[in-house]
């Protein structure tokens, strides 16, 4: 997926790195920016807005809070970081790349080996709404709750997927 999203790129690559920052629009936890250095992101979902709505029941496990750990796979400051979502040989990877234009940055993120369409679905709703959530913070907007907009996205999701 791509973002257009304000710059510099200088900025964006903080709200990437900088567990504050990131905690603001993803998961908040350590990441040794260095190749093979150790990642671990701490997701609290209701956190990520000042809007509270339930936690749907598909996800109720993750409601208190939830620990993904992975790798630093490619680090290319100020461009591109890489990292395995999660542990492991069987780990998908995620790719972020920083394309500086004028006074904005694309945002490139790339997530794959994923196991089955299932996972791709979740996964693809979760980084549109943590996107759409990092946009926001960058404009100094209020996001939306996290559930009401993985909800929308999810589901729109869903039915490509049954039209094929």
């Amino acid at each position: 997926m791509e973002r257009l999203l304000p710059g510099p790129a200088e900025r964006v690559w903080e709200f990437l790195t900088d567990p504050d920052k990131r905690a603001l629009w993803l998961a908040g936890g350590p990441m040794e920016l260095r190749l093979g250095g150790a990642v671990e992101l701490h997701f609290r979902h209701a956190d990520l807005s000042p809007v509270k709505v339930p936690t749907p029941e598909a996800y109720r496990a993750m409601e208190a809070g939830h620990v993904l750990r992975g790798t630093v796979t490619q680090i290319d400051p100020l461009h591109r970081l890489g990292f395995t979502w999660g542990p492991g040989p069987a780990a998908s990877e995620v790719m972020f790349e920083l394309v500086p234009q004028g006074n904005l940055v694309r945002l490139v993120l790339t997530h794959t080996r994923l196991a089955d369409s299932a996972e791709l679905r979740s996964v693809s709703g979760g980084w549109h709404t943590h996107a759409d959530i990092l946009e926001d913070r960058l404009r100094g907007q209020v996001p939306e709750a996290f559930w009401t907009r993985h909800a929308v996205i999810e589901a729109m999701y869903r039915q490509r997927e049954r039209n094929g």
